[in-house]
């Protein structure tokens, strides 16, 4: 008698009990287990003895696992209907135990993998795990009770352990061992020790140093630990053991994506010398191009996809994107509506996208009409507030307004988007002040939010508040210490006023340290060293900021530091060159004037 026995009650000892357990055991298999929170897969999971007649041996069934031979006593029936009825109640712990219990009682295949089963349901993974030995021990010839046990060990990060059945599962069948190899990774992704998941997987593929997977397999146990080197040299080997399999190519590319996008670039493009209708090579490869920023070359790649595979989604949804890159949006228009009519999986998507590209081309009343049809997925808070702004583009910023505070917002995240986009309609319109009390009455609500209180700095720092701009800035960086813009903004909104200089120095290169390559950042502490004097010092980083990023506001502080070392002409060429981007910035155009009245 099992302990979980007092949740149902003792059972009686009547003459008619067994009959009654037997005719209730055989209703409840043929009727109640399509109804069951967790069924077996593949069959059935019935006591050994479920099929015979009370008091005779069970028998196991032709080419079927070896079955223990037992009788159908009253504890094997009772415990049994315990396990299920309580599966039944939603109570998955119980069930899961008490299947264990008889599972290592009567070493039943069928019950324990039954165990197995219901105490992954219920997240029990030692419980799964020992009823899972148990099905693999009772039925040895199974290879999913082998590849059950063996994804229980490594779930739990027992890879020692796991090892011997690793290599059992890799020698079943030559047929499927590279599939297993393909999926090895995958298995032990969850492993944290990366340099010992290396290991174990060279070990595996040791010996079989002529099978492409091996080798791929240990190619991306390599790079998940951080030995490119090595993984670039067994992606290599699988891909000479099978040079038309374009998985190894695309692979290798994202490694030398690493260190080259001009070597990436160059193996896509040999790989497709050889094999021109590779379709994943070369969607890769014109990706690869739009990352270069060689846009002429994707399209032509994109181009020579969709002449190939003209109703692949895949294509025309990555064609759409580039085209919108480029500005090209009647292309975009084309290849989005097209995917509405092959019925594309993910319709909100493009109907999000539709909506841009009608509002990019002033075309407000469609693309208010398509933001609408974004009923849910990822695009439909960002749907329902480009709504918003559409509606303030068309002058009603009060109808705008209204309308954000109408959507329902499912949780904070949500709230604070509604907030900050409603902040921003006031912002564009020029209501700075009204933005502030918009934002402060969310921080009312919201008092610890880094993404209100970061906005509510910036707003501060228009009205020159800046008591409210640097405690709110100190308030995020002690919330969030790793918040890179936080301490940029509070070391520019010093420097840009010339106050505690060396302080604000301080708060950049903390910025600095935690964005190295973001070109505001850059531009900040070109800014500062401008500040203290140091003229030649700061050119370099307002030249590197302004390669990265030719930002309006980048372009004035770089020709501020120009003209005023002399170099008036190419301050004069920078500056035009934003006011053509950026004609009405107004830190710009007050820089230009302070310089060129």
């Amino acid at each position: 008698m099992t302990s979980h026995a007092l949740a149902f009650g003792r059972p009686a000892a009547a003459a008619g009990w067994r009959a009654l357990l037997a005719t209730l055991l055989v209703a409840l298999l043929i009727a109640g287990c399509a109804q069951q929170p967790v069924s077996p897969a593949g069959g059935e999971a019935t006591p050994a003895a479920a099929s015979a007649a009370p008091g005779e041996a069970a028998s196991a069934p032709a080419g079927g696992p070896e079955l223990p031979t037992q009788d159908l006593t009253e504890q094997t029936l009772y415990e049994f209907l315990l396990a299920e009825i309580a599966n039944q109640r939603g109570n998955n712990a119980v069930s899961a135990q008490a299947y264990l219990d008889l599972a290592q009682r009567t070493r039943d295949p069928r019950i324990a993998r039954r165990a197995t089963e219901v105490a992954i349901y219920a997240r029990m993974p030692e419980t799964a795990l020992a009823a899972a030995r148990i099905w693999y021990e009772a039925d040895p010839k199974s290879v999913e009770a082998l590849r059950t046990v063996t994804s229980l060990l490594v779930s739990q990060d027992q890879l020692p352990e796991a090892e011997p059945y690793l290599q059992r599962v890799l020698a079943t069948s030559d047929a499927g061992r590279a599939d297993t190899f393909l999926q090895l990774n995958r298995l032990l992704g969850g492993s944290r020790d990366k340099p010992a998941t290396l290991e174990l997987v060279k070990r595996l593929a040791a010996p079989y140093p002529d099978l492409a997977q091996a080798r791929f397999a240990v190619a991306q146990a390599a790079a998940g630990a951080g030995e490119d080197e090595l993984a670039l040299k067994e992606v290599r080997a699988a891909a000479r053991l099978a040079p038309d399999w374009e998985l190894a190519a695309v692979y290798e590319a994202q490694l030398l994506q690493k260190r080259s996008n001009a070597e990436a670039a160059a193996r896509l493009a040999a790989f497709l010398e050889g094999h021109p209708k590779s379709r994943d090579v070369r969607l890769n490869y014109a990706r690869l191009l739009v990352n270069q920023k060689s846009y002429p070359e994707a399209r032509g790649e994109f181009q020579k996809l969709l002449a190939e595979f003209p109703d692949n989604t895949d294509v025309l949804f990555a064609v759409a994107m580039l085209s919108m890159q480029l500005e090209d949006y009647v292309a975009a228009e084309d290849q989005l509506k097209r995917l509405l009519a092959l019925d594309y999986r993910d319709r909100n998507t493009v109907r999000f996208y539709l909506g841009q590209l009608a509002e990019e081309q002033k075309r407000y009343p469609e693309a208010l009409d398509w933001y609408r049809e974004v009923t849910r997925g990822e695009h439909y808070m960002p749907a329902r507030i480009r709504q918003a702004q559409v509606m303030s583009k068309e002058g009603d910023l009060a109808g705008a307004r209204e309308f954000l505070r109408t959507v329902e917002a499912s949780n904070n995240q949500q709230r604070v988007q509604l907030i900050l986009a409603e902040a921003q309609l006031l912002r564009e319109a020029n209501q700075n002040g009204e933005a502030f009390k918009v934002v402060e009455r969310g921080l009312d609500k919201l008092p610890e939010n880094t993404d209100l209180l970061y906005d509510y700095a910036m707003l501060a720092e228009k009205l020159d508040r800046l008591d409210i701009l640097e405690s709110s800035l100190r308030k995020v960086i002690r919330i969030k210490p790793d918040h890179a813009h936080a301490y940029n903004a509070l070391g520019y909104s010093l420097a840009d006023r010339s106050l505690r200089l060396a302080e604000a120095r301080e708060f950049i290169e903390t910025a600095l340290k935690l964005a190295p390559d973001d070109a505001f950042i850059i531009d900040s502490m070109g800014w500062v060293l401008y500040r203290q004097g140091q003229t030649e010092e700061a050119l370099k980083y307002l030249r590197r900021a302004y390669a990265g990023r030719q930002d309006p506001e980048i372009a004035a502080h770089l020709g501020e530091v120009l003209w005023t070392t002399g170099q008036r002409a190419e301050a004069e060429k920078i500056w035009n060159e934003a006011l053509t981007k950026a004609p009405a910035n107004d830190t710009l155009i007050k820089t230009i004037k302070r310089f060129k009245p």
